[in-house]
């Protein structure tokens, strides 16, 4: 989430008058993320998030992102509901750019989670895959291998200036990656982004899963690689034997990985490491000049990589601890 395209009172009052959701009180851009524009919207009915879709969102995957979201809902997950206008449309358009308005979710997200915390994760995800076993669209992943090699050479004659050695490591990961990576994993509907800011607890409860806009269908176990990359390290690199442990049990409590799969979790972490690291530096180069936008930092996952490159075995990631 951030803000690129800035919104006028008048403008959000307008938008807002087409919705049975009361008059404007209040609204606030949200600063976190890097792909679409939010502001949280506070009216006279409740509270909303509203969301201008940029960047790499296509207007053609939009039906994919909202009917999921309402699927998924319908079939008893926590997620945020599209909210639609007097003529039944969720999608409309604001300052000339797709908009939606949605639910508002109650939680907070946790920035250290412990075990409990992954374990409710993975419990979760695999609800979420289960959830969308019937869900009649299919959307293509847009950033899964193939797409990992023009990004980084759209990025490659300044990715040294990032880091020295970048470029090569990056060279050698796609390499392995292109080569080996697994085909016919048991696949569906993914969330493909499930990071700690997209994920809300009450206290110990996990209460939500917010922002769809990468789902699509792909390899149950490559969101799983998501979630170990995003839930399970430390700062420097490290990677938390215990909350990887933690997560798999959770997510294994609910659907059991099969062989291939469990065969295959090292060099999908791998990937979903590269591909946030490519994504990331990709954004890191090419921040919009005053936009309201905190790039990650794509070295987190330059530092995780190095475990990767030496993990042969699910066991590595905590599985059967």
């Amino acid at each position: 989430m951030a803000v690129y395209t800035e919104v006028s009172d008048e403008a959000l009052t307008r938008f807002l008058s087409a919705y049975d959701i009361g008059t404007l009180l209040s609204y606030k851009g949200i600063a976190e993320g890097v792909e679409n524009t939010n502001f949280f919207v506070h009216t006279t009915a409740g509270a909303y998030i509203l969301t201008l879709y940029e960047k790499r969102v296509r207007l053609d995957d939009l039906p994919f992102f909202l009917n999921l979201m309402e699927h998924l809902a319908a079939r008893g997950l926590a997620c945020p509901q599209p909210i639609r206008n007097r003529a039944g449309v969720a999608l409309g358009e604001l300052c000339g750019r797709p908009a939606v308005i949605v639910s508002f979710l109650e939680g907070v997200s946790v920035k250290r989670p412990n075990p409990d915390h992954c374990r409710a994760l993975g419990g979760a995800l695999a609800g979420l895959h289960a959830a969308g076993s019937d869900f009649p669209m299919r959307r293509d992943n847009s950033l899964s291998v193939e797409a990992w090699g023009p990004l980084f050479r759209g990025a490659e004659p300044q990715a040294d200036g990032v880091a020295p050695g970048l470029a090569e490591r990056v060279r050698g990961d796609l390499a392995v990656l292109e080569a080996g990576w697994p085909r016919g994993l048991p696949s569906g509907v993914i969330h493909a982004d499930l990071f700690t800011d997209n994920v809300f607890f009450i206290g110990d409860d996990l209460s939500g899963l917010i922002d769809f806009y990468f789902a699509c269908t792909d390899a149950f176990a490559y969101d799983l690689a998501i979630c170990l990359n995003a839930w399970c390290f430390e700062a420097d690199g490290t990677f938390d034997r215990d909350r990887g442990a933690a997560l798999i049990a959770g997510y294994e409590t609910v659907r059991p990985l099969t062989p291939p799969e469990v065969a295959a979790l090292p060099i999908l972490c791998r990937g979903a490491a590269l591909r946030f690291l490519l994504t990331r530096l990709v954004d890191w180069l090419n921040v919009p000049p005053g936009a309201l936008v905190q790039p990650k930092d794509p070295l987190e996952y330059d530092r995780r990589l190095t475990f990767h490159r030496a993990a042969t075995r699910a066991e590595d990631y905590g599985r059967g601890a």
